[in-house]
């Protein structure tokens, strides 16, 4: 495939209200898309990199200079790069996984749109619509909390996840639970504890939680096994799983009975897929994290969570819970799902006078 010129278009969305999430309290998302021109068709991938480097060690900034300096000259110098070879292009490059997710997604939508095949359809989706959960920061009280629940299952969502650290945990979860008996519930500590905290993470038992999702240190996967041996709610793995080898080691020793799978994290679509493939083998169930994506990375998520392993609600909330405007069409919430998109590629584009408008810099790179 010919790639005439990349685009990095960097955008600033405002949300709706401040965040409290895993980059930190946000009211604005910086975000880098990735606009892949060839001949045939344009393409478009997403950078979920934060601002600053607290959820991984990228950042935006960081990861526009990898792409510019690193990734796109040997993708202009390859003479037929395509989304199943860059990662072999890229070999000499360590790390930097968003940042190579966002450019290998731009060739892969390019692909497809060539050929008119939807990214559910390559990555092998089985269903047409997915569940899905949202994700609850910390307020300022358990008041607050239950309210904002309330508001979230009045809208729709079938799974509801909160954020949990020391000091705001059992009790805050057993409001929820209390109030609330019969929902999918889970929580996400984003490393927050140690392994001397598994009595106190235990008490979370009682509460018939889906899982905690990321208890421990990303680094301290043994850990997590040892956990696992002393709370009865399973235990998911987020930041720990980089790729599918990751995935199938941290299983293999038991630290995970449950795997998020974040595009990004793990460096694009088809290495998620094939973490997806490694856990179904395994007989772990994934489900689909989100990283506050527009609608270029929403629609991709979306596609991703309609593989058959996907047995969980995921993050893959509506263009609303976030955004007063997305850069694509919308994603709406319909009866707690989202329609998989079934146009060639991702499915969406950015709304170009939308995209105008959130621009806060546009740079051209050429072979």
């Amino acid at each position: 495939m010919k790639i005439e010129n990349v685009e990095l278009i960097r955008i600033r969305m405002p949300l709706k209200g401040a965040f409290r999430t895993s980059f930190g309290s946000q009211s604005v998302r910086d975000i880098l898309l990735v606009h892949v021109v060839t001949p045939d068709a344009d393409g478009w991938g997403e950078c979920v990199s934060g601002e600053d480097p607290g959820y991984s060690s990228e950042y935006i900034d960081g990861s526009q200079d990898v792409i510019k300096r690193f990734l796109l000259p040997p993708l202009f110098a390859a003479e037929n790069p395509t989304s199943a070879n860059v990662a072999e292009l890229w070999t000499t490059v360590r790390g930097h996984r968003m940042a190579k997710a966002a450019v290998e997604t731009a060739i892969l939508d390019a692909e497809l749109r060539a050929r008119g095949e939807s990214l559910g359809e390559h990555l092998g989706a089985v269903r047409d619509r997915v569940d899905c959960g949202v994700s609850i920061g910390i307020p300022g009280s358990i008041p607050e909390l239950l309210d904002q629940v309330a508001g979230y299952l009045g809208q729709g969502y079938v799974r509801i996840k909160l954020k949990i650290e020391p000091g705001w945990d059992v009790e805050a979860v057993k409001a929820v639970r209390e109030a609330n008996p019969d929902i999918l519930l889970q929580v996400d500590a984003n490393q927050a504890y140690e392994l001397a905290d598994a009595r106190h993470l235990a008490k979370l038992d009682p509460f018939d939680l889906l899982l905690i999702e990321q208890p421990l240190g990303e680094e301290r996967v043994r850990d997590h096994a040892e956990l696992a041996r002393v709370v009865r709610t399973p235990i998911c793995l987020d930041e720990s799983i980089v790729s599918a080898h990751a995935a199938a080691e941290a299983i293999a020793i038991g630290a995970c009975s449950i795997v998020n799978i974040k595009p990004g994290r793990v460096g694009g679509y088809l290495e998620a897929r094939r973490v997806h493939d490694v856990c179904e083998a395994s007989g772990v169930p994934v489900w689909c994290g989100g990283m506050l994506e527009s609608g270029v990375g929403r629609a991709a998520n979306v596609a991703l969570a309609a593989l058959p392993n996907f047995r969980f609600p995921g993050d893959t909330s509506a263009s609303e819970r976030y955004f007063a405007q997305d850069v694509t069409p919308p994603f709406v919430l319909e009866d707690g799902t989202l329609r998989v998109p079934t146009g060639p590629g991702i499915g969406v584009a950015p709304i170009p006078e939308v995209l105008a408008e959130l621009t806060t810099s546009r740079e051209v790179v050429t072979p």
